[in-house]
């Protein structure tokens, strides 16, 4: 097992599935996290009581720029300045296969606002803590690929994430020199509330990998959208 001694990370979206499992590896590799939930309590509570101290939990509804506002400032309040080596948004909703021709404005409006806004503006208010030479990494998906969408079907999710990786182009140029590594996660079809009961991977399966492509891409320039295996996924 490789250890990252002081390495600090903070993932936000970590109340259960993917989020839940890389906090649990980060901190099993001896980085110190904070990991955000809409809900006090729960397994990741747990979860941060059994690392004793070496997890943080903070209450974070990432849909408000108020909130991250406000965790922005608790954690820049710390006596090391809320430093940051990796920023990981972990988010997803999923609201059905529906053709995109029947989906509710309300719908296709809470899809988009979670997968990929609500990430970006994440990113634009805790990017301050992460130090030079850090990440700031996305949970995306092989879905979001526009050259791999030959199989009809979950048009809205597709939609949400292909839009989260140009927002996440869009970033990268606006800040193209701020020294930080950048990075779109496909983690695999996983078991999880999203993925389902059939899908043919486990977290515990796919986030060690996904942890390895992090440390190994830390300190690399410009944006990369990489799977778990650290091939690059095309766009």
């Amino acid at each position: 097992m490789s250890t990252t001694p002081n390495r600090r990370a903070l993932v936000v979206g970590a109340s259960r599935g993917l989020g839940l499992v890389l906090v649990d590896e980060l901190a099993r590799r001896g980085w110190r996290v904070v990991a955000t939930t809409r809900e006090s309590g729960g397994e990741l509570q747990a979860r941060a009581d059994a690392h004793k101290g070496q997890v943080e939990v903070e209450s974070l509804e990432m849909t408000s720029p108020e909130q991250l506002a406000a965790l922005r400032e608790r954690l820049a309040r710390r006596p090391d300045g809320g430093r940051l080596d990796l920023l990981f948004v972990n988010a997803a909703i999923d609201r059905g296969n529906l053709p995109i021709g029947e989906v509710p404005t309300e719908m296709f409006t809470e899809v988009m606002v979670t997968n990929a806004l609500s990430p970006l503006r994440a990113l634009e208010a805790l990017r301050g803590l992460v130090a030079p030479g850090g990440t700031v990494a996305v949970m995306s998906s092989e879905q979001g690929s526009i050259s791999l969408n030959t199989e009809d079907g979950y048009e809205l999710y597709k939609a949400s994430k292909a839009t989260l990786n140009q927002l996440m182009r869009s970033y990268t140029t606006r800040h193209a020199d701020d020294g930080h590594t950048k990075l779109l996660i496909d983690p695999g079809h996983n078991r999880t509330q999203l993925g389902g009961s059939n899908a043919p991977l486990s977290p515990k399966e796919s986030i060690p990998a996904v942890v390895d492509v992090l440390e190994a891409q830390a300190g690399a320039p410009g944006l990369q959208f990489l799977d778990r295996h650290g091939e690059t996924v095309p766009w």
